[in-house]
């Protein structure tokens, strides 16, 4: 297993766009040629656009971008800035009278950790795209969607940290696999290999962790929303060949890697999702791709918040 960046994936091509006074950005993952595309939502506050038409029922079965914003739904708009880069590209949907590019979103809430006036649009969403054009890398931190991601904000913001941007890739024989994510989650982020807290709840007096779940075991019967804007969004990337619902089946599977890193995950606070993009190069088992995926979003997690120091 060959580590590679993750822009190294043929056809893909990502950028990142941001506000760093304001604290919030996004991220624009393009396969203009169209790439298969699935979605598993699993947390109880979700932020989404064009998800519905990612079920296999459905009749489109291509997705030229990904969008993951901060902003909350606001940050929905940035979408609007990709298709249009998109079309003036002559890139999306055959409608006849011009090509509609497909753009799936999914948002993340930063508006407590900055100017909440400022949110991603569709000037920085055509941004991303240029970027995407112009550089297409990718770093690890407070960039792109993750510019403004916080983490361990289940006793407010006072106690979270920052959380970020990460992506990590490999390449198995000719399979290439790749994950990005932007981490903002009401838990604490935990090293899988050792099941240490590494970035979370943080009481800075006295250079603790203050363990998010036990503080949520000591008020169990407590039903105050004391922080309901949290969220992390991630895109898996491969160059196999999927079908609609294969794709969603590994989005299904690499959702263990936010089980695994963040504690607790997937709660009523946060929007967790994540998409599978696949330009179809590649013939894989499922299983073994929804494996990887998980592998690659886990490290892409660490890179996240490997920026922080105390």
């Amino acid at each position: 297993m060959q580590h590679i960046k993750i822009t190294e994936i043929k056809g893909i091509k990502i950028g990142n766009a941001q506000n760093f006074e304001a604290r919030t950005g996004c991220t624009a993952i393009i396969c203009e040629e169209g790439a298969t595309c699935g979605v598993d939502v699993r947390g109880g506050a979700p932020g989404t656009r064009e998800t519905d038409l990612l079920d296999p029922v459905n009749l489109v079965d291509k997705v030229h971008a990904v969008v993951l914003s901060g902003g909350s739904a606001f940050g929905l708009d940035a979408s609007t800035g990709v298709m249009e880069f998109l079309e003036k590209r002559g890139k999306g949907f055959d409608v006849g009278v011009t090509k509609v590019p497909i753009v799936c979103s999914a948002v993340l809430f930063d508006l407590a950790n900055g100017d909440f006036r400022v949110r991603p649009d569709k000037k920085m969403g055509y941004e991303a795209c240029v970027n995407a054009y112009e550089i297409n890398n990718v770093e690890n931190g407070k960039y792109g969607a993750g510019t403004g991601a916080t983490v361990g904000k289940i006793l407010g913001m006072e106690y979270a940290m920052d959380g970020g941007l990460g992506s990590y890739a490999v390449r198995v024989g000719s399979l290439e696999v790749g994950a990005i994510v932007a981490v903002n989650c009401l838990g604490d982020v935990i090293n899988p290999k050792t099941g240490e807290i590494i970035a979370g709840a943080y009481d800075r007096e006295r250079k603790v962790f203050l363990d998010s779940q036990r503080v949520m075991l000591n008020r169990y019967n407590d039903k105050t929303n004391l922080f309901s804007g949290n969220t992390t969004i991630a895109t898996v990337v491969t160059n196999a060949k999927l079908t609609k619902a294969e794709a969603t089946k590994v989005s299904s599977m690499a959702h263990d890697a936010f089980a695994r890193t963040m504690r607790p995950s997937h709660t009523m606070f946060d929007g967790d999702t994540i998409f599978t993009m696949a330009t179809g190069e590649v013939d894989v088992d499922i299983s073994t791709l929804g494996m990887i995926a998980t592998m690659v979003l886990e490290e892409a997690i660490m890179a996240a918040i490997s920026h922080i120091t105390f």
